[in-house]
């Protein structure tokens, strides 16, 4: 059949141009090729192509080039043609995983040739070994066969040039004979980096840890020795038994991008043992065993039983307020508001002023008083009114000073931006009572009514943690929303943000901005507050630092500016779970009522939790600017791991019982550097939980 498929070739040869002569022939060729199919065949112009069934031919033409032209790179070892391949066409369009005339892959080529960094790179892209090598035996055949085939070509090729007199054809056989003794080297190579090849030694740190109660995860490193050919996959084994006799189950991983596995369908409060083994063209090397040598699903609400701390809250909230609005619907929430009368004479001047005044209702200036704005922006672009200017709208005339509860209010009501008119119709029921803080309120809930209505668009966003002020007694309350798609509204069109902030012509002194000046001037700093607050953490394990401060009428929480939304933090490990026995330890820890240890202890030295613990503590303390040897005073928060979803926990740092919290003069000789801010903290409970 190898035979039959060399002769095929020959004949290929006989009617196409000569192949390279050379390697470096060989290599201007490829790059030749590639470089005119590295243009996308789309931006060609149209015309030139009769019907779609053309352009398909040009397609495949430049994807048969380019997976050409991958086999060629991987024969030179050029690491960066193969680099740039794999990053310029999909795993699909170049065929990587198709054998050639050969019956070769482009892995297979690279792991004989033993060019690990090449062999690395078509394994992240997802390249595999060839089928056809089923055994040792067929592939040591196969390479031989080639070998044999190529040597014979040579020699026949070599009497041909010998012997005839010198013409084109020749010349055009001698091309060929250059381009067969390259081709009979190339597979020499092969043939003894796989004669010469070895199974790999053992993977390297091979570590185990309880993911959950019911699974276990295993990573590990590539072997440490360079001298075995390319691993191209890892078994993962694991047993009740420390013997594996007998084996529990056993996963094979041909993913090499990221070297984890997790055991699933485990049994809690069961001990497994773990071991992983690495494969290359040699076959199977020895397994190593995992450290620890065992463990045991579990979780540290096992330690007591206890329930997950919101489990079914969502579920009661939800049925809460429907009970509510069920009540709702047959009471009296319907009527027109009693003491609405009073303001008709203000209602109706202001509607017979906008006779005189067609366009928009969005307000242009500010006239003391406390003003609504919403700010959606899509990349650098921003939502003007005709006029350019930011929307803006009126809440209260008469309101110069605004109270934290109003605003605090008005964040939670964020929540509900499609309840609003229901909102609307349960505070008119309770107007009667005549309350100031009931009547802003209300007012609150008409300019949302308003600004959505203007704008066509429900969801305002997230309110900025605090309003825009200046000395005219002109109050903002800013909310923000990234436009993810490409939309068009009415009242409102799109314009760069520059654009805006240079073309504006400010009506206040540079000493006395006015509300909307300011907004303007700080508008990239709350952009960039709103797209970091949205930001998740990666999965794992947190240490969080938790430092407050008090003021007059609220308590505010220290955060990251990079990720507001979270307490100033660093990672512990990537695995979120802690154990019943990582978490008896820290019980026991509490429990002495002594402080956290930061130097090791002969009984916890081989502790995994204590010694990550250890360097997370360290750095926070750093990133805090705190010095270590006061962190000896500091507490770990022992009555609970704080779960953020299913990725992400969070063990908390706590200062001294008398400094967790610093009063208003109180002297704090410990500030953090720079990249800190602090937040009300129940905005930061509504972000958090947003």
């Amino acid at each position: 059949k190898m035979t039959q498929q060399m002769r095929d070739l020959q004949l290929a040869q006989a009617r196409k141009p000569p192949g390279p002569s050379s390697p470096n022939a060989a290599k201007r060729l490829y790059r030749n090729l590639s470089g005119k199919f590295r243009v996308n065949y789309t931006s060609f112009d149209e015309g030139s192509l009769v019907g779609r069934g053309e352009k398909e031919k040009l397609r495949k033409s430049y994807l048969f080039q380019s997976n050409a032209a991958l086999f060629e790179a991987v024969e030179l070892q050029d690491l960066d043609r193969v680099q740039e391949l794999l990053k310029q066409y999909s795993p699909e369009e170049l065929d990587l995983n198709t054998p050639n005339s050969e019956g070769l892959l482009p892995l297979d080529i690279a792991i004989m040739t033993n060019n690990a960094p090449i062999a690395r790179a078509l394994l992240q892209a997802g390249a595999k070994e060839s089928p056809h090598f089923v055994s040792l035996e067929s592939r040591s055949l196969h390479l031989s066969t080639l070998v044999r085939e190529a040597e014979q070509r040579v020699n026949e090729l070599m009497a041909q040039v010998v012997n005839e007199a010198p013409n084109t054809d020749c010349s055009e056989k001698e091309k060929q004979l250059k381009a067969w003794e390259w081709r009979f080297r190339l597979y020499k190579r092969m043939k003894a980096g796989f004669e010469h090849a070895r199974v790999p030694d053992a993977p390297s740190s091979v570590r185990l840890s309880v993911a959950s109660s019911s699974s276990l995860q295993v990573t590990f490193w590539e072997p440490l020795s360079v001298n075995s050919a390319v691993v191209t996959k890892y078994k993962v084994e694991w047993s009740c038994s420390p013997t594996f006799s007998p084996p529990l189950g056993e996963a094979v991983i041909d993913k090499l991008k990221d070297l984890r596995f997790t055991i699933q369908g485990l049994v809690s409060g069961t001990a497994y043992h773990v071991r992983v083994s690495a494969y290359n063209m040699k076959g199977w090397g020895p397994p190593q065993a995992s450290v620890p040598p065992f463990a045991i699903p579990s979780n540290w609400r096992e330690y007591d039983g206890r329930a997950p701390r919101r489990r079914g809250q969502a579920e009661a909230l939800d049925n809460l307020l429907g009970q509510v609005k069920t009540v709702h619907q047959h009471c009296v929430c319907h009527e027109p508001c009693k003491n609405q009368p009073q303001s008709r004479k203000h209602s109706v001047s202001k509607s017979l002023k906008h006779l005189f005044h067609p366009g928009s209702k969005f307000l242009k200036t500010l006239k003391r008083g406390l003003y609504l704005t919403a700010i959606f922006y899509k990349d650098d672009n921003i939502l003007v009114t005709h006029e350019d200017q930011i929307p803006v709208v009126e809440i209260d005339d008469t309101y110069s000073c605004l109270l934290m509860q109003d605003f605090l209010w008005f964040t939670k009501v964020s929540c509900m931006w499609d309840e609003i008119l229901w909102l609307r119709q349960c505070v008119t029921v309770s107007q009667s009572s005549c309350s100031c803080i009931l009547q802003t309120r209300f007012k609150m809930l008409l300019a949302i009514s308003q600004m959505q209505g203007l704008l066509g668009i429900q969801d305002l966003g997230q309110v900025f943690f605090e309003p825009v002020k200046d000395k005219q007694g002109n109050i903002l309350i800013v909310t923000l929303k990234e436009v993810k798609t490409n939309q068009t509204f009415e009242s409102v069109r799109w314009v760069p943000i520059c654009k805006l902030q240079t073309s504006r012509k400010s009506v206040s002194s540079p000493e006395e901005p006015t509300a909307l000046d300011t907004l303007l001037i700080s508008l990239q700093d709350k952009l960039a507050y709103h797209q970091r607050s949205s930001h998740a953490l990666s999965p794992g394990l947190y240490l969080g630092y938790l430092k407050l401060c008090s003021a007059v009428d609220q308590i505010r929480v220290l955060v990251p500016e990079r990720l507001p939304n979270i307490l100033c933090h660093v990672k512990i490990r990537s695995n979120r779970n802690v154990s019943r026995e990582e978490w008896e330890w820290l019980q026991k820890m509490a429990s002495v009522e002594e402080p956290v240890p930061t130097e090791p202890e002969a009984d916890t030295s081989q502790n995994p939790l204590f010694q990550e613990l250890q360097v997370a503590i360290k750095e926070l303390m750093t990133l805090v600017n705190i010095p270590l040897q006061e962190a000896k005073d500091f507490r770990l928060y022992s009555q609970e791991v704080l779960d953020f979803g299913d990725q992400v926990s969070f063990l908390l740092l706590l200062p001294p019982s008398d400094d967790v919290c610093t009063a208003p003069g109180q002297n704090n000789p410990y500030t953090p550097h720079s990249g800190f801010l602090t937040l009300p903290l129940q905005i930061f409970e509504l972000g958090e939980e947003m």
